[in-house]
């Protein structure tokens, strides 16, 4: 059996600020995966949704929400919470059931509403939730993370805030060629170091907003897309859905404090890195085989450690990398060519579902102005609160 599924089709609705409810972002790009995929609603015999950080039952409960706006017609429903990781554990959910044998063709749905201005908790008091205590006895709002991130990196590696104007600079000019991203308009590097400083030494700028969109995808199995479609199409070859291993050295939202590493030796590796070895190794490729990747850039700062845990370069070497042109168009590894988050801002279920929408338009060669060359192989990553990994590697 191959561990591989095919994805069929791929839908968006736009990011933006719509002012609408979730469940139709996520019909609009349900409709416009299938409609991709040459298939009738009627043809998915299994939905996954991935929820929103709504409080309340549409969004906990969003792959019968979507079912059931869709039209009920006897699919079989999961629903699927991990924050940022949702998509990919809907990916992977929906990939275990068409393995199995459980199901023929799966659509995997994530749309969100979200909030004005950055993310906060819910009201009430959960004082046995870490994320409302980093909020509510630290104030570690997440961008108050994100610059003690970008403050790290400067001390560890020289980076400098020129190099995080870079990264903006990039995205937002790859922005601009995406019909789907909420902003599209280039900015400049005086323009960026112009923007209000939010949580030192990040600008404005150089941190992502918050957003409302949707991205579906239709999987099934190699051998179905074959009967259905001929050709060779786009297949998921991994999924990574890792959790950290004590000890931990390096703080990841809503921790507030480190692991103790005096009775044990830490591991060496973290969190984000594990996420992507271990893509690697169930795909059986390594970062030299990437044509392309997506990768989770809440902040100008962490586009740069990324390209670290995927081991594009040595520790310490993203910002070179970024400054000789490597993660750019025409580079080694062109990265976020979507734009990326700098450019859609965060509808936390949909991120990673999107950014693999991503990868299969630039796998199949229909990425317009944005298309990567020759493009075999992609990774998609990005990681979840309370320990929740995510990647994606998808090849054609």
């Amino acid at each position: 059996m191959t561990a591989e599924v095919a994805v069929l089709g791929a839908g968006m609705h736009p990011w933006g600020k719509w002012g609408r409810g979730f469940t139709e972002y996520g019909v609009t790009a349900a409709r416009a995966a299938l409609a991709d995929a040459g298939l009738d609603w009627r043809d998915v015999d299994a939905v996954v949704g991935a929820d929103t950080v709504r409080g309340g039952y549409p969004g906990f409960v969003a792959g019968a929400t979507f079912a059931r706006a869709l039209g009920w017609q006897g699919a079989r429903v999961t629903s699927v919470y991990a924050a940022c990781a949702s998509g990919a554990q809907a990916i992977d959910v929906a990939r275990a059931r068409i393995l199995a044998g459980l199901s023929r063709v799966v659509l995997v749905v994530g749309a969100d509403a979200a909030p004005k201005g950055f993310f906060r908790p819910p009201g009430g008091d959960r004082p046995d939730d870490p994320d409302w205590l980093r909020f509510r006895l630290l104030g570690a709002t997440n961008p108050a993370y994100f610059g003690l991130y970008a403050r790290r990196r400067m001390a560890l590696y020289g980076d400098t805030l020129e190099d995080f104007t870079r990264v903006k600079v990039k995205n937002a000019a790859l922005g601009a060629l995406n019909p789907n991203a909420r902003y599209r308009a280039r900015v400049t590097p005086e323009e960026v170091d112009a923007s209000p400083v939010v949580a030192d030494p990040l600008r404005l700028l150089d941190i992502c907003a918050t957003s409302d969109g949707g991205a579906a995808l239709v999987l099934a199995g190699t051998e179905f897309a074959r009967r259905h479609g001929g050709g060779r199409p786009v297949r998921i070859r991994a999924v990574s859905t890792v959790t950290p291993r004590y000890p931990t050295q390096v703080l990841d939202l809503p921790d507030i404090a480190t692991d103790s590493a005096a009775g044990a030796e830490p591991s060496g590796e973290s969190l984000r890195a594990s996420i992507a070895r271990a893509a690697y190794e169930e795909a059986g490729i390594g970062p030299e085989d990437l044509s392309l990747a997506e990768v989770y850039d809440l902040s100008t700062a962490l586009e740069l450690q990324w390209y670290e845990d995927l081991a594009l370069c040595g520790e310490g070497e993203g910002a070179k990398l970024l400054r000789d042109g490597g993660t750019a168009p025409g580079g080694r590894v062109p990265v976020n060519v979507s734009g990326g988050l700098a450019s859609f801002g965060e509808a936390v279920p949909a991120q990673a579902i999107a950014q693999v929408c991503e990868l299969t338009w630039q796998l199949r060669g229909e990425a317009g102005e944005r298309q990567v060359a020759g493009a075999r192989v992609g990774i998609a990553a990005n990681q979840g609160l309370f320990g929740h990994g995510s990647a994606v590697v998808a090849v054609r």
